[in-house]
Protein backbone atom coordinates (compact mmCIF):
# COMPACT_ATOMS: atom_id res chain seq x y z
CA UNK A 1 0.00 0.00 0.00
CA UNK A 2 1.33 3.15 -1.00
CA UNK A 3 0.00 6.56 -1.09
CA UNK A 4 2.09 9.75 -2.19
CA UNK A 5 1.88 13.29 -0.88
CA UNK A 6 2.70 14.07 3.25
CA UNK A 7 0.36 14.43 5.59
CA UNK A 8 -1.89 12.43 7.99
CA UNK A 9 -5.66 12.02 8.33
CA UNK A 10 -6.56 10.42 11.97
CA UNK A 11 -10.44 9.93 12.26
CA UNK A 12 -11.47 9.36 15.59
CA UNK A 13 -14.76 8.15 16.20
CA UNK A 14 -16.08 8.20 19.60
CA UNK A 15 -19.14 7.04 20.87
CA UNK A 16 -22.11 9.43 22.19
CA UNK A 17 -22.51 7.43 25.47
CA UNK A 18 -20.17 6.26 27.88
CA UNK A 19 -21.37 2.54 28.23
CA UNK A 20 -21.90 1.47 25.20
CA UNK A 21 -21.03 -1.73 23.78
CA UNK A 22 -20.00 -0.64 20.47
CA UNK A 23 -16.23 -0.10 20.09
CA UNK A 24 -14.24 3.23 19.54
CA UNK A 25 -12.72 3.49 16.19
CA UNK A 26 -9.38 4.81 15.15
CA UNK A 27 -8.78 5.70 11.46
CA UNK A 28 -5.16 6.32 10.59
CA UNK A 29 -4.51 7.20 6.96
CA UNK A 30 -1.19 7.54 6.37
CA UNK A 31 0.38 8.94 3.28
CA UNK A 32 3.42 8.06 2.01
CA UNK A 33 3.76 4.93 3.86
CA UNK A 34 4.55 1.28 2.43
CA UNK A 35 2.59 -1.97 3.15
CA UNK A 36 6.32 -3.27 4.25
CA UNK A 37 7.00 0.28 6.59
CA UNK A 38 5.79 -1.33 9.18
CA UNK A 39 6.76 -3.57 12.08
CA UNK A 40 3.62 -6.05 11.70
CA UNK A 41 4.28 -6.20 8.54
CA UNK A 42 7.41 -7.65 8.97
CA UNK A 43 9.78 -4.36 8.45
CA UNK A 44 12.42 -4.02 10.68
CA UNK A 45 14.27 -1.14 9.04
CA UNK A 46 12.14 1.70 11.22
CA UNK A 47 10.97 0.91 14.53
CA UNK A 48 7.04 1.24 14.36
CA UNK A 49 6.29 0.21 17.91
CA UNK A 50 3.51 2.62 18.70
CA UNK A 51 1.91 1.66 15.27
CA UNK A 52 2.49 -2.01 16.11
CA UNK A 53 0.68 -2.03 19.25
CA UNK A 54 -2.42 -0.33 18.25
CA UNK A 55 -3.03 -2.50 15.37
CA UNK A 56 -2.05 -5.49 16.96
CA UNK A 57 -4.79 -4.28 19.37
CA UNK A 58 -7.52 -3.76 16.52
CA UNK A 59 -8.16 -4.58 13.31
CA UNK A 60 -5.54 -4.94 10.58
CA UNK A 61 -6.68 -4.65 6.68
CA UNK A 62 -4.08 -6.52 4.97
CA UNK A 63 -6.17 -6.93 1.23
CA UNK A 64 -6.99 -2.75 0.93
CA UNK A 65 -5.65 -1.24 -1.91
CA UNK A 66 -5.48 2.58 -2.68
CA UNK A 67 -5.21 4.67 -5.51
CA UNK A 68 -1.08 6.02 -5.79
CA UNK A 69 -2.42 9.97 -4.92
CA UNK A 70 -4.39 10.97 -2.05
CA UNK A 71 -7.37 12.14 -3.07
CA UNK A 72 -8.58 9.05 -4.91
CA UNK A 73 -7.94 6.80 -2.06
CA UNK A 74 -9.50 9.19 0.72
CA UNK A 75 -12.80 9.08 -2.00
CA UNK A 76 -12.36 5.55 -1.52
CA UNK A 77 -12.14 5.21 1.25
CA UNK A 78 -14.93 7.47 2.85
CA UNK A 79 -17.32 6.68 -0.20
CA UNK A 80 -16.98 2.65 -0.27
CA UNK A 81 -16.74 3.22 -3.77
CA UNK A 82 -13.59 3.18 -6.49
CA UNK A 83 -12.08 6.17 -7.18
CA UNK A 84 -13.64 6.33 -10.89
CA UNK A 85 -17.37 6.11 -9.62
CA UNK A 86 -16.87 9.14 -7.78
CA UNK A 87 -14.91 11.26 -10.50
CA UNK A 88 -12.04 11.67 -8.33
CA UNK A 89 -10.13 9.41 -10.05
CA UNK A 90 -7.00 11.11 -12.22
CA UNK A 91 -5.11 14.22 -9.75
CA UNK A 92 -5.68 15.33 -6.00
CA UNK A 93 -7.79 18.50 -6.12
CA UNK A 94 -5.75 21.87 -5.59
CA UNK A 95 -6.80 24.73 -3.58
CA UNK A 96 -8.46 26.91 -6.21
CA UNK A 97 -10.82 24.30 -8.28
CA UNK A 98 -14.26 24.18 -8.36
CA UNK A 99 -15.32 20.60 -7.47
CA UNK A 100 -14.50 18.09 -5.00
CA UNK A 101 -16.38 14.98 -3.77
CA UNK A 102 -19.87 14.89 -4.95
CA UNK A 103 -22.31 15.99 -2.36
CA UNK A 104 -24.65 13.33 -3.36
CA UNK A 105 -21.93 10.35 -2.01
CA UNK A 106 -22.85 9.44 1.31
CA UNK A 107 -19.61 9.49 3.64
CA UNK A 108 -18.15 6.83 6.47
CA UNK A 109 -18.57 9.11 9.39
CA UNK A 110 -22.81 10.08 7.81
CA UNK A 111 -23.14 6.48 8.27
CA UNK A 112 -21.69 5.98 11.75
CA UNK A 113 -23.33 8.94 12.75
CA UNK A 114 -26.98 7.13 12.49
CA UNK A 115 -25.15 4.06 14.86
CA UNK A 116 -24.33 6.65 17.64
CA UNK A 117 -21.01 7.42 16.79
CA UNK A 118 -19.47 10.89 16.66
CA UNK A 119 -16.58 11.69 14.26
CA UNK A 120 -13.48 13.96 14.64
CA UNK A 121 -10.95 14.51 11.87
CA UNK A 122 -7.75 15.60 12.60
CA UNK A 123 -5.80 16.36 9.43
CA UNK A 124 -5.85 17.10 5.40
CA UNK A 125 -9.27 16.37 4.22
CA UNK A 126 -8.45 16.55 0.44
CA UNK A 127 -11.79 15.81 -0.93
CA UNK A 128 -13.04 19.86 -1.88
CA UNK A 129 -13.61 23.00 -0.33
CA UNK A 130 -15.11 24.66 -3.26
CA UNK A 131 -18.25 25.43 -1.38
CA UNK A 132 -18.89 25.61 2.66
CA UNK A 133 -21.13 22.24 2.01
CA UNK A 134 -17.94 20.18 1.07
CA UNK A 135 -15.94 20.95 3.71
CA UNK A 136 -15.40 17.95 6.39
CA UNK A 137 -18.19 19.64 8.78
CA UNK A 138 -21.12 19.47 6.58
CA UNK A 139 -20.36 15.99 5.31
CA UNK A 140 -20.87 13.89 9.10
CA UNK A 141 -17.90 15.53 11.31
CA UNK A 142 -18.49 16.88 14.34
CA UNK A 143 -15.25 18.86 13.81
CA UNK A 144 -11.91 19.12 11.72
CA UNK A 145 -8.50 20.37 13.37
CA UNK A 146 -6.27 20.61 9.74
CA UNK A 147 -6.99 21.84 6.53
CA UNK A 148 -8.92 21.57 3.37
CA UNK A 149 -5.97 20.79 1.07
CA UNK A 150 -3.11 18.73 0.62
CA UNK A 151 -0.28 20.59 3.03
CA UNK A 152 -0.05 23.66 4.54
CA UNK A 153 3.55 25.32 4.03
CA UNK A 154 5.18 25.51 7.63
CA UNK A 155 6.75 28.75 7.21
CA UNK A 156 4.07 31.17 5.44
CA UNK A 157 0.76 28.92 5.87
CA UNK A 158 0.00 29.48 2.25
CA UNK A 159 -1.57 26.22 0.51
CA UNK A 160 -0.62 24.92 -2.90
CA UNK A 161 -2.67 21.35 -3.02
Amino acid sequence: MYVPNVGVLLLCLALTTAASDRPHIILIVADDLGFNDVGFHGSTQIPTPNIDALAYSGLILNNYYVQPICTPSRSALMTGKHPIHTGLNHDVIYGPQPYGLPLGERLLPQHLGQLGYISHLVGKWHLGMAIKEMTPTYRGFASHFGYWTGHKDYYDHSSQG
